[in-house]
Parts: structure tokens; C-alpha cells; sequence
């Protein structure tokens, strides 16, 4: 029988198994996929610790993204067909669907064919922090030529990803980091200037990069007490996008500031964009074009074995990565489609 990543109770990864599962056939609407790669995302994290938007049912199975072939489809599937290389965009529940695991199934609206120069590694790291970025800064943000934009956590695969969209787009994206130790990686990753949060005047240096004229756009994973900061940097008509909150402290609110630059604060998730039919499409012709060209290009910065998914997940919990941390099937080497 095939295996699944799942846990019985909540906490830290140590409570994750491999167990086995009957993985029924795809119904209507469905795909049943062998999985090459799996790519793990904080949203997962959030969810075994009992953090997220959804509750988990146990034993319960998790995981959002994942490449590999097509197995079987069921009825009423169009675009895909048994042997198809394949990646799955974040556009479920995963009390409903969840890929971490051998042979899974998901739903034909989600299901993509990547470009076939990537590998199985980077497919799996596709489609949550592309389209996670492209909603917030282009769908949400309206991120255009010549505007900058401030993205913390900007060592993350969405952070990652965002700077690419902004410089694919024409803009400046501005890096944020709280120690200078990834400075010269998340340069090389595209960033126009990178800054410490820890260490550097935030305010002052956004004034000196923006010529005092202010950030356009604000996409930020993490809030917490860095926010009035950014806020008082931010450009008139500014929109602050907040897609997360790892902080753990509280977030200010600094009103007469939001009011006088009459500032938008916009809560965003992923799923806003990929329930929405229309939303989906244009994002995932945004990204796949991107990848095409060449101007977007997954970012893997570890990769694990399925038997080693509870030290995959603790180094992704570590925040020591710049980009994604990926886990390869066994049985099957890691290969373009």
C-alpha cells in the first residue's frame, strides 16, 4: 500500500508517521497522481500545530504542492491524461485533499502542466509561492514598472518568488531580513537592496531608496511590531498587503498615519485567488509564461527523502533556508519530465 505522511495528534514534527493508506480511484473531477516531489510550505506547519484556518481531523493527512505523473483521471477531467508530468496549485482544503504521500489524489482544477524543463524538485516548488506573490502584488497590489515594493521574510520561497515578479514586472523590490548573514544570497537572488532589520534604520533607508517619495507596496507575511515602521514609509495611497503573521508579538496600529496617507491594509490568502475560476487562470498563465521565459525560476534550497519528512520540515521550521525545501519520493530519481 502507498504511503502518507499524516499525523494523530497535534505539535511538533516528531508527530508526523508514514503510514499506509488505500488510496481510493479519482471520481469525478479527480486525479489520481504518483508523486515525484513534494514541496512543504509553513501553512502545513500551522495546520499540525493547530494554528490555521481549518482544524484537522485525525488521522489526518497534509500537503499542499506536489509534481509527478498522472495516474488515472476520473470522469468529466479534461487537460490531462495518464502519463502527464504534472504540479498541483494550492486550490483546496487539505482536510478535502492533501498531496504528501505516495500516490494521492486532487482535484483536475488544480492539477497543471508545468513547463517540461523542470525538474521534479522545482515543479513541486512552483505553484504556492508564485501564485501566492502574483495575487498579492499583482492581482491585489497592481505592482507595476518603476514602483517599489518592501517584502520581509524575504529569504522565504514566497519572498523568493515575490522579488522575481517585481523585477519581471519592471519594479524594485526591497528586501527585508533581520540579520545582514543573508544579505549577499537574497541579493543575488534579484533584490535592489536588501535590509536588516535587526541592524539598519528601516525608515531611513526606505526614505533613502525611495528618494523620501515612499514604498508603493508593503507585502508582508509577518506584521508584529515592524508594521508602523513600514507604515511611515510607506507612499500616499499605499497598499499594505498581509498574507501571514509569524511575529508573535502584538502589531500596532499606527492610525493618524494610515488615515493622513489614506494608507490600504489588505488581508490576503492564497485561496482568494485560486477558488476563483477566472483569478486561477490569469495567475497560472502569469506564472507558467514567467517560467517559460525564463524570468521566474523556482527557488530549492534543500531537498529531503519521504523517510526523513520529520528532519524536512524541522530545517524548514529552523528558518535557515532561502527558498524551498523539497522531498523526493523514494524508488524514483529526481528527473526532468
Amino acid at each position: 500500500m502507498p504511503l502518507s505522511v499524516r499525523f494523530h495528534s497535534l505539535g511538533d514534527p516528531d508527530v508526523l508517521r508514514l503510514d499506509e493508506v488505500d488510496v481510493p480511484q479519482p471520481g469525478e473531477g479527480e486525479v489520481l497522481i504518483r508523486t515525484r516531489a513534494l514541496g512543504l510550505n509553513r501553512a502545513e506547519v500551522m495546520f499540525r500545530t493547530g494554528n490555521y484556518v481549518v482544524d484537522p481531523t485525525f488521522p489526518q493527512a497534509l500537503g499542499y504542492e506536489a509534481s509527478g505523473t498522472v495516474e488515472a483521471t476520473g470522469p468529466g477531467v479534461a487537460g490531462v491524461t495518464v502519463g502527464d508530468a504534472v504540479s498541483v496549485v494550492p486550490a483546496f482544503s487539505m482536510t478535502d485533499y492533501a498531496l504528501h504521500g505516495e500516490l494521492v489524489l486532487a482535484p483536475s482544477h488544480a492539477v497543471v502542466k508545468h513547463p517540461e524543463k523542470l525538474t521534479w524538485e522545482e515543479a513541486a516548488s512552483v505553484w504556492m509561492p508564485f501564485v501566492t506573490a502574483y495575487g498579492g502584488l499583482i492581482d491585489l497590489g497592481g505592482l507595476s514598472s518603476g514602483d517599489t515594493v518592501v517584502i520581509p521574510a524575504a529569504s522565504s520561497s514566497v519572498g523568493l518568488a515575490a522579488i522575481q515578479i517585481a523585477n519581471m514586472v519592471g519594479a524594485i523590490p526591497i528586501a527585508l531580513t533581520r540579520s545582514g548573514s543573508k544579505r549577499g544570497q537574497l541579493l543575488d537572488a534579484g533584490a535592489s537592496i536588501v535590509i536588516a532589520t535587526d541592524e539598519d534604520d528601516v525608515v531611513a533607508q526606505l526614505a533613502h531608496v525611495t528618494g523620501a517619495a515612499g514604498v508603493k507596496v508593503i507585502f508582508d507575511p509577518v506584521a508584529g511590531p515592524l508594521l508602523p515602521a513600514l507604515i511611515e514609509a510607506a507612499a500616499p495611497h499605499a497598499t499594505v498587503i498581509i498574507y501571514g503573521a509569524l511575529s508573535t508579538e502584538p502589531t500596532p496600529l499606527p492610525v493618524l498615519a494610515v488615515l493622513g496617507k489614506h494608507i490600504t491594509i489588505r488581508g490576503y490568502e492564497l485561496f482568494e485567488v485560486t477558488t476563483d475560476s477566472d483569478r486561477l487562470q490569469d495567475a497560472v498563465t502569469f506564472v507558467h509564461d514567467g517560467l517559460s521565459s525564463g524570468a521566474l525560476t523556482p527557488s530549492v534550497d534543500a531537498v529531503f527523502e519521504l523517510a526523513d519528512i520529520v528532519d524536512a520540515y524541522r530545517y524548514l521550521e529552523s528558518n535557515a533556508q532561502v527558498g524551498k525545501v523539497v522531498v523526493t519520493v523514494p524508488g524514483i530519481s529526481p528527473a526532468t519530465a
